[in-house]
C-alpha cells in the first residue's frame, strides 16, 4: 500500500503539471491570438485611418480650391457690386435730372397749351360777339375742349366745365338756316329774269334799245332828234292796275337789275345778321313782284311764298356771353404763373 501511493502522487502530479502546462499553453494561445486579432483590428483600424485622413487631406484640398473660387468670386461679386453701386447712382441721377426735365417739358406743354386755348376761346368769343356767328363759335369752344380732353389732365377740369357749359348754351340757341336761306336768295335771283312781267304794263324788252346812228346832216340830225324825243312824248298801254306809275318799256330792264340788288341786299343783311334790313329788302322785293310782275304765273306765285317764307325767320338773336370760359382760363394761366414764382 506504502509502495504505490508514491506512483500515484507522482502521475498525479504529472498530470497535474501537464493540465497546468496546458492550460498555460492555451492561455498563451489565447493571449497570442488576441494580440494578433488586436494587432489586426489596429492595422485595419490604422489603414481606416489612414483612408480617412487621405479622404479628409482630399476634401480639404478641394475646399481650399472652393474657398479660393468662392474668395475670387466674393471679390468679383464685390467688385460688380460697386460697379452697380455707381451706375445705379449714374442712373438716379440721371432719373432725377429726367424728372426734373419732364417736369418742366410738362409745364411748358400746358403752358402752350392753355395760350392756346385761351386763344381759341378768344376766336370764339369775336366770332360771337362781332360777326354773331355761333357756329364758328361752337366749333371753336369744341375743338378747346377735344384738346384739353386729350391732355387728360385734373387740373383743367374746372376749365372744361366752364367751356361745356358755353357749349350748352350755343347748342340751345334757335339758330336760323342762314346758309339755306342764302342758297335761296341766290336762286331767286337767278330766276328774276325768266319771271314774266303783267302784260301791257311794262315793255318786254330785256335791255334798254342802243341809241338809233344819228345822219351827219345838220338839218337830218336835227329832225332825227326831234322825232325820238316826239315818240317819247305820247305812250299807249293797257293797264290792269291804273294806280301803278306807268314804266317805259325800255325800263324792264333795270326793273330787273334793281329786283336782283334788292335780293343781294336782302342776302348781306342775312350774312351780317341784320334783321331789319333782311326783312325791308325782302317786303320791296315782294312789292315789286305784286305790282309788276305776272301773279297769274306760277313761277312768280313761287317767288313770292318764298320770300314770306324767309320774311319769317328770325335773325336777332340773343346771344350767349363766354367770358366765363375766357375768364376761367386766365384764371387758371395766372394760378399757374403765381405757383411757378
Amino acid at each position: 500500500m506504502n509502495n504505490t501511493e508514491p506512483g500515484t502522487r507522482g502521475v498525479s502530479w504529472l498530470n497535474r503539471s501537464n493540465i497546468a502546462l496546458i492550460v498555460a499553453l492555451l492561455a498563451l494561445l489565447l493571449l497570442g491570438w488576441q494580440w494578433l486579432d488586436a494587432r489586426q483590428r489596429n492595422a485595419d483600424l490604422e489603414l481606416a485611418l489612414s483612408r480617412r485622413l487621405s479622404a479628409f487631406e482630399t476634401r480639404n484640398k478641394e475646399s481650399e480650391i472652393l474657398a479660393r473660387q468662392a474668395q475670387e468670386a466674393t471679390r468679383e461679386a464685390l467688385a460688380k457690386l460697386d460697379l452697380l453701386e455707381q451706375k445705379l447712382a449714374e442712373s438716379q441721377s440721371h432719373q432725377v435730372a429726367l424728372e426734373e426735365m419732364y417736369q418742366e417739358m410738362s409745364r411748358n406743354r400746358d403752358e402752350w397749351a392753355l395760350a392756346d386755348i385761351e386763344q381759341v376761346l378768344l376766336i370764339a368769343s369775336q366770332q360771337l360777339q362781332l360777326a354773331g356767328n355761333v357756329k364758328a363759335a361752337l366749333a371753336a369752344l369744341q375743338t378747346a375742349d377735344n384738346r384739353l380732353q386729350r391732355i387728360d389732365r385734373p387740373q383743367f377740369f374746372t376749365l372744361r366745365k366752364a367751356i361745356n357749359k358755353d357749349i350748352e348754351q350755343l347748342q340751345s340757341l334757335p339758330l336760323p338756316d342762314v346758309a339755306g336761306i342764302s342758297l335761296r336768295l341766290d336762286g331767286l335771283a337767278a330766276e328774276v329774269d325768266q319771271l314774266p312781267l303783267i302784260p301791257g304794263h311794262v315793255g318786254n324788252d330785256e335791255k334798254p334799245a342802243p341809241h338809233m346812228p344819228l345822219p351827219d346832216g345838220f338839218w337830218q340830225r336835227l329832225g332825227t332828234e326831234a322825232w325820238q324825243d316826239f315818240k317819247q312824248l305820247v305812250r299807249i298801254q293797257n293797264l290792269k292796275k291804273p294806280e301803278l306809275p306807268l314804266l317805259p318799256p325800255t325800263q324792264a330792264y333795270f326793273l330787273r337789275e334793281n329786283l336782283k340788288l334788292r335780293l343781294l341786299s336782302a342776302r348781306i343783311a342775312l350774312l351780317q345778321r341784320n334783321e331789319a334790313s333782311f326783312k325791308a329788302d325782302l317786303k320791296a322785293a315782294q312789292d315789286w313782284l305784286n305790282s309788276y310782275y305776272d301773279a297769274t304765273d306760277k313761277r312768280v306765285r313761287v317767288a313770292l311764298a318764298s320770300l314770306q317764307q324767309m320774311e319769317q325767320s328770325r335773325l336777332a338773336i340773343d346771344l350767349p356771353d363766354l367770358s366765363a370760359s375766357l375768364g376761367a382760363a386766365r384764371m387758371f394761366k395766372l394760378g399757374r404763373e403765381k405757383g411757378g414764382k
